[in-house]
């Protein structure tokens, strides 16, 4: 099963699900080499990392070198990461109005793939400092570890 974690600008919201979920996968017995996850913009190019989002994810423990490998893809530019993928999970409605007419039908937001109900995840591009970056994480965070456990159960 492919995942395609999507937002606006791929470096703050969908880079943070691709990381922490992918990690999340890999220690988990069930889900381990079954699922693949990937990122990328639907609306703006963007060159790295927002510098609050690689802070976050050097707290979660990932390293500088991970961080700096990663480079944001943009829709125009990752059309095939789109096609292949399952599930296309964005962080917000909108994000499914971006997509091509023939992968809206795989869409769906992180909370409702967490919890079956919508709720926007705001977007933390221009939290004033890490303290309120770090808050709009955690709650992805906790999105992501249900949407494991559901998957897992989903893939049992």
């Amino acid at each position: 099963m492919k995942i395609l974690f999507v937002c606006s600008s791929n470096v703050c919201r969908s880079p943070y699900c691709e990381f922490v979920f992918g990690r999340l996968l890999e220690a988990d017995e069930v889900l381990k080499g079954k699922v693949e996850v990937d990122s990328a913009a639907v609306l703006n190019h963007s060159e790295r990392l927002h510098p609050k989002s690689r802070q976050a994810l050097l707290n979660e423990g990932f390293t500088a070198e991970e961080l700096d490998a990663f480079r944001p893809k943009h829709i125009r530019e990752a059309g095939a990461a789109f096609e292949a993928a399952d599930m296309i999970i964005g962080m917000t409605r909108w994000h499914k109005w971006l997509l091509k007419k023939e992968w809206k039908g795989k869409f769906e937001t992180l909370s409702e793939a967490a919890t079956g109900k919508y709720a926007a995840i705001p977007d933390p591009f221009l939290a004033r400092n890490q303290s309120s970056y770090d808050s709009a994480m955690k709650v992805i965070k906790d999105y992501l570890v249900k949407f494991a456990e559901k998957l897992k159960e989903k893939l049992r």
